[in-house]
């Protein structure tokens, strides 16, 4: 009883502790230098959209492992999952509409970031204990800012062990089968039922990763353009199916966003709550300043570094801009045809449950124990869910990699695969501070970096893009 009692106050100090590190600190860290790499860039981002696009079909026989195409694709992979769906959710539930505004100025400054984050990983790529080019920020601390700040290298990876685990998506993707197919048929919630959901889900991304970093690029580069179509198409859906409240909906964000009630004081307070969960899910979604694409596409065959950076920018372009968007006008355009009620902040209702009963109202057609909407969205999810988890396996290798040798790296994947197992079986809120918090503390030592070294990359795209 003592223990449970323990293990329990250790919970809540740790939910705590990421509530206040991970709100006002974090918007400024992600989204203040996120601005300051969209203007110190030249507004790239929106200048180069169309040739970051047609970068994608270059192709290179440089030194590395995947394409510029599939380290893009595998970074996504990364990105759009559960965050894209439960976690728009978690944002809708806690800031309202308005907190979908700042996931789009995060997308944009977002971009900004993974410009920089693209081009460094190339620029400062080294070499590990087996004589392969690796990439990622423990490479551009050592390569880049020289080896006395490998402390701040390796205290990147052990980070990095934590944030890589996929916390999220095996327990949402557990909560989700819960949700669509063990309640309605009458299986009873419980810890043994997560446990058997969770060695499920451990089998079936074992069977991917065990493959290597080529078979997860290969993997990605076809599931990913497969999962975002068939999620538009849902979404398109909706949207059509109620196009008369669609101009409601984004006047809702729009007006949300700038909420002025109850004073100046009130006015500033609602405003920064607001902004500062839009941004702190959408660091969770784009992962833009936190480190993890930098790994992916430092693995690419590609010799120009800001050819690399126009790539990764695409990212959030893809994750926060377009899929996010497409989550929470699918659950407001449901909320406003008067078919789904938003739970109140503070309920015990999960981020992906919100979702799936939205989606379920949108589209209420009656299947098996369920309705249509759940059902597709259910599918999605799946996608999603286990797309992210191919690709977090192999930071996790590459930070293992890192710390402990290559010949240790491997050993990651079996450790990573047991975690799913636990993840799946651990309460949302503790799943949702241990990752944010991971993710804060990768992302100071990643945008420490990115900051110290920008004037590399200024330089180097002024070259390039004089060049070209």
């Amino acid at each position: 009883m003592n223990i449970v009692l323990s293990l329990s106050g250790i919970s809540e100090s740790l939910i705590k502790f990421s509530d206040a590190l991970c709100n006002y600190p974090e918007f400024l860290l992600l989204i203040g230098g996120g601005l300051f790499f969209l203007i110190y860039s030249g507004f790239v981002p929106l200048r180069y959209f169309k040739k970051a696009v047609l970068s994608l079909r270059t192709k290179d026989d440089s030194p590395g492992h995947i394409s510029s195409f599939q380290a893009l694709m595998g970074a996504i992979a990364a990105t759009v999952g559960m965050g894209s769906i439960a976690g728009v959710a978690i944002a809708l539930m806690l800031g309202g509409p308005g907190a979908i505004f700042w996931m789009w100025v995060s997308a944009i400054v977002g971009m900004a970031t993974k410009f920089f984050e693209g081009t460094l990983s190339i620029m400062y790529r080294g070499k590990d204990d087996a004589g392969e080019i690796q990439g990622g920020p423990m490479y551009m601390i050592t390569e880049g800012l020289g080896a006395k700040w490998k402390p701040l290298a390796v205290f990147f990876s052990a980070v990095g062990l934590i944030g890589t685990l996929c916390i999220m998506q095996a327990n949402q993707l557990t909560e989700a089968i819960i949700t669509v197919f063990t309640t309605p048929a009458g299986v009873q919630e419980s810890i043994w039922l997560k446990f058997l959901i969770g060695c499920v889900i451990c089998i079936l991304v074992a069977v991917v990763i065990l493959g290597g970093i080529k078979r997860i690029a290969a993997i990605a580069s076809k599931i990913v353009p497969l999962m975002v179509g068939l999620y538009f198409v849902l979404v398109a859906y909706i949207i059509i199916s109620e196009i008369h409240v669609i101009p409601q909906v984004f006047g809702d964000i729009f007006r949300s966003a700038f909420s002025f009630k109850a004073g100046v004081g009130g006015a500033l307070g609602s405003f920064f709550m607001v902004a500062t969960i839009g941004a702190r899910r959408a660091a969770l979604v784009n992962e833009a300043g936190v480190g993890t694409a930098s790994m992916m596409h430092g693995a690419s065959k590609n010799k120009e570094p800001v050819r690399e950076g126009l790539v990764a920018m695409l990212g959030p372009f893809m994750d926060s801009g377009i899929v996010c968007t497409l989550t929470a006008v699918a659950i407001l355009t449901a909320v406003k045809s008067g078919g789904y009620v938003l739970p109140e902040a503070g309920t015990s209702v999960k981020g992906l449950e919100i979702a799936l009963n939205s989606f379920g109202a949108a589209m209420p057609y009656p299947v098996l124990n369920g309705s249509l909407g759940s059902y597709l969205l259910m599918l999605v999810v799946f996608f999603f869910a286990f797309s992210t988890m191919f690709s977090y396996s192999y930071y996790g290798v590459k930070c293992t990699s890192y710390l402990f040798g290559t010949k240790y790296g491997k050993y990651y994947n079996y450790f990573f695969l047991a975690m799913l197992i636990v993840c799946a079986m651990i309460p949302l809120k503790l799943a949702v501070a241990i990752i944010d918090l991971a993710f804060m503390l990768m992302a100071c030592a990643t945008m420490f970096t990115m900051l110290k070294l920008s004037p590399k990359v200024k330089a180097a795209a002024k070259e390039y893009f004089k060049k070209k």
